[in-house]
């Protein structure tokens, strides 16, 4: 298991030498120059705490990802805000949830790209560096001293350079949290709990403990059922508990995951510990703890056993427990209680897993060549990095959409609503103004990210929050050649991990063929994968430390 510190994860020198602003052989970057010729609208001294405001009117283009929660309105407050602060006004290009990473893809690949592309996830954006097609960003760090000063106080290098290309440069601006937070868990009924004279689960032990008191008690129905599963089977199931084991699936499977005690990346599908979690998830569906239409029934059908009281756990955060869960079930149920409980520990210890980096930001290409290029990036570190910024973007108008007491906490308007506080008001943040945007509103400082939180919620944090943090895995970027040899075996590895998952957890494939699984794998290439990860990994830190 990786038993070494975050610091000693990832040497540092690739960090230092961008904001110094050079290349890898300390020469001045590439490309850094022609941009930052084109100042119209720039501030002259833009520094840390000022506020952002340009000094002619300007106009950016950005690819804007729509909510169907909170689909975009011209006239919210948002926008006229934004531009009576900044004198920038946003042109969107709107684009549906739903279709988002594909349309991107399709508006860049044809050069129709807005200057701002956010709403970007790590390792997306390297579909686009060999192509030229976005900025290599970390060549204009200089402008922006917001996002620069949070690097440095919370210490985000190691964060920032997974993010890094086999050049040593990173073409995504990322959200950053000072700490990682983690909001994914189960949604547990308490009131059944109760009745069995069970304590909340705290590992994953006492987690099957309690669903076979469940089940013991209830024959006839299935203590679990679970949602997201689709388009990824066991989405959050499987990567809560593999997490546990020191492993990724779900929504976070990655090819590779870095063996510390073994100094090497190893191919995550073929894991011991991969194995171990399989089998967990395979008791529980073989002993019918765990309904097997999890892996593969939209959210609607699994929301509606859990509500109507057919089954007792399932996958949550802290939005859906309120927004999905409570209210329907008590409508049901009266007497029902639920809280989400913090993430169970298994075989690695009292770990939280929980990335500091978010979705970001990707910058087009023809943005170096617009007037106004250093004046959008004086914009960008004000709007998404600065703390008035990301204030503005998470909670609008000091005065007309929230206030602040005496210690600084927030409050909302009383004619507000937002994230289950004060819930039934006639307004909300986000339908009618615009803010708690998902386009703009992300990271930030721990006050701010938990200033909407509710005391439940503050109470899960502060259990997750003791835990220790999973150290940083080590960069390991390919080359563009490297970058299509691999992209030719991933999806024929992917499928094939997925696919035998799920038939190991069903028991539609016996446990026993496990090593045959893995002889299949070392038939598709995930041998010479890893090879190749180790060997990015090794150039890496012999070339940027």
């Amino acid at each position: 298991m990786r038993e070494i510190s975050r610091r000693q994860a990832i040497g540092l020198g690739a960090f230092a030498l961008a904001l110094a602003g050079c290349g890898s052989d300390g020469t001045p970057a590439q490309g850094q120059n022609a941009g930052t010729a084109n100042k119209a609208g720039a501030m002259a001294n833009f520094a840390v705490g000022q506020q952002f405001k340009a000094t002619e009117p300007v106009n950016f283009s950005i690819l804007y990802n729509n909510h169907s929660f909170y689909p975009i309105k011209n006239d919210w407050l948002f926008w006229s805000e934004l531009t009576k602060r900044t004198n920038v006004t946003l042109n969107p290009t709107v684009v549906p949830l739903s279709d988002y990473e594909n349309k991107r893809g399709l508006i860049i690949g044809a050069g129709d790209a807005p200057l701002i592309i956010p709403k970007t996830y790590h390792p997306q954006e390297e579909a686009f560096v060999s192509s030229g097609a976005i900025l290599p960003v970390s060549d204009y760090l200089d402008l922006m001293p917001n996002f620069k000063e949070k690097i440095a106080k919370w210490r985000l290098e190691p964060e920032l350079n997974t993010l890094r290309q086999a050049d040593g440069r990173f073409y995504l601006l990322p959200g950053i949290h000072e700490k990682g937070w983690a909001d994914y868990s189960y949604a547990v009924r308490t009131d059944i709990l109760d009745k069995l004279g069970l304590e909340i689960p705290k590992t994953y032990d006492e987690f099957y403990t309690m669903l076979k008191a469940m089940k013991e008690e209830y024959p006839d129905q299935y203590p679990m059922t679970d949602r997201w599963g689709v388009p990824t089977p066991g989405g959050n199931l499987f990567k809560l508990v593999a997490q546990a084991y020191g492993t990724q699936a779900g929504w976070e499977y990655q090819h590779a995951t870095w063996d510390a005690a073994a100094g090497k990346f190893v191919y995550t599908g073929a894991m011991p510990q991969y194995k171990q979690m399989i089998e967990y998830l395979h008791k529980l569906v073989a002993e019918k703890l765990l309904d097997p239409e999890s892996f593969t029934q939209q959210d609607d059908p699994a929301k509606q056993k859990f509500v109507s009281g057919k089954a007792f756990v399932i996958s949550t955060n802290a939005q859906v427990l309120i927004n999905d869960y409570r209210g329907p079930l008590t409508e049901n149920i009266p007497d029902a209680k639920i809280v989400k409980i913090p993430v169970p520990t298994g075989p690695i210890g009292e770990y939280k897993i929980a990335d500091r980096l978010e979705n970001g930001i990707m910058i087009s290409k023809e943005a170096l060549e617009n007037k106004n290029f250093v004046a959008m990036m004086q914009f960008i570190d004000w709007l998404w990095y600065s703390d008035s910024g990301q204030e503005f973007a998470k909670w609008g108008v000091e005065g007309t959409t929230f206030t602040k007491d005496a210690n600084g906490a927030y409050q909302l308007a009383d004619d507000v609503d937002y994230v289950g506080l004060n819930a039934g008001a006639p307004k909300h943040l986000q339908k009618d103004f615009g803010f708690g945007n998902g386009v703009f509103a992300y990271g930030g400082p721990t006050t701010l990210l938990e200033s909407t939180f509710s005391e439940e919620e503050k109470e899960f944090q502060a259990v997750m929050n003791a835990r220790k943090e999973w150290p940083v895995e080590p960069p390991h970027p390919f080359t563009e050649e490297e970058r299509e040899q691999s992209s030719l075996w991933e999806t024929a590895l992917k499928d094939h991990v997925t696919q035998n998952t799920l038939r190991f957890v069903l028991g539609e494939r016996d446990l026993g063929e496990w090593d045959a699984y893995v002889k299949e794998l070392e038939a598709k290439n995930s041998t010479t994968y890893i090879n190749l990860v180790n060997t990015a990994r090794d150039r890496f830190q012999k070339e940027h430390g």
